[in-house]
């Protein structure tokens, strides 16, 4: 199953708006965004919603709000009559941004909807807690802005707040996977990505489930401690398969294996995970030209 479908002309380059901030040291948002999805040789058109010294993981960092000019690049882009193919959105900060996402969806998507990919990663926390900058409001914010897109990509801390069930910190069955990713779709989306998913302490990895209620997995070594910005590496391989044409089944294989790899180089070579992942090295493995 692909959501869309590529021109017969080799060198159609899809177009994505990504609405992410970006961070000047440490590798999350856009940092990572943008070399992977042109790596998948997907044209990236960047919506800023903050500039960060270093990404918020660590002790210390500066950052300057863009709320204010997030609106006025995409109405530029409307005057100028540029499209896009997809809208991907990643962290966001307030209430405020998720409203304007959502207006900015609306605008990029009313023209060819069946075309347009609508993908949303709801990044809202990890481990059974939201991040302390979300607020109850602002989660349910995000749950509409899954309820407006094609595929979401939440992991399991996510989907039990978007679904209100209980927090599981697994490992899991495939049967309550299946569970998870049939209430997911349950929001009106085309696909659901549950990612985190582990049936054992051994290995981790992904589910995905489209409408026709097959479920896939693919899962890669698991190993100790926290990786930063292997959400954004993951969903970002997965979104720039599916707009190259692949289908959920490959996407999802890739995605898995691109994250784990990374990690991997991470390990072996002691670099320091709070920095992110060592994910360039893999990049030529995913051009789909």
């Amino acid at each position: 199953m692909a959501l869309v479908n590529l021109s017969e002309n080799k060198y159609r380059i899809k177009k994505c708006a990504a609405i992410h901030d970006f961070s000047g040291y440490g590798k999350c948002s856009l940092a990572v965004v943008i070399p992977i999805m042109n790596a998948c040789c997907v044209q990236t058109a960047s919506v800023p919603t903050a500039v960060f010294s270093n990404h918020t993981a660590f002790p210390e960092y500066y950052a300057h709000d863009l709320t204010e000019h997030m609106m006025p690049i995409a109405k530029t882009w409307e005057k100028l009559n540029l499209k896009v193919d997809a809208v991907y959105t990643g962290f966001l900060g307030s209430l405020e941004q998720i409203q304007i996402v959502s207006d900015i969806i609306d605008m990029f998507t009313e023209e060819n909807r069946k075309d347009k990919i609508v993908f949303v990663d709801p990044v809202m926390g990890d481990n059974g807690v939201l991040y302390k900058t979300y607020t109850n409001e602002m989660a349910d914010g995000v749950k509409s802005l899954c309820e407006k897109a094609d595929i979401i990509s939440p992991n399991m801390t996510e989907a039990s707040r978007i679904l209100g069930i209980e927090y599981n910190e697994g490992p899991y069955t495939p049967e309550y996977v299946e569970s998870v990713l049939k209430g997911l779709l349950g929001l009106g989306v085309k696909c659901a990505v549950l990612t985190g998913v582990r049936y054992n302490d051994e290995e981790i990895g992904a589910a995905a489930m489209g409408t026709d209620g097959k479920m896939f997995t693919a899962f890669a070594k698991r190993f100790p401690g926290f990786f930063q910005g292997t959400g954004d590496v993951f969903a970002s391989v997965m979104l720039g398969q599916l707009l190259s044409g692949k289908s959920i089944e490959e996407s999802l294989e890739k995605a898995v294996s691109f994250t784990g790899k990374a990690i991997s180089n991470t390990v072996e070579s002691g670099f320091n995970p709070l920095e992110g992942v060592i994910f360039e090295p893999e990049l030529k493995t995913l051009s789909t030209m």
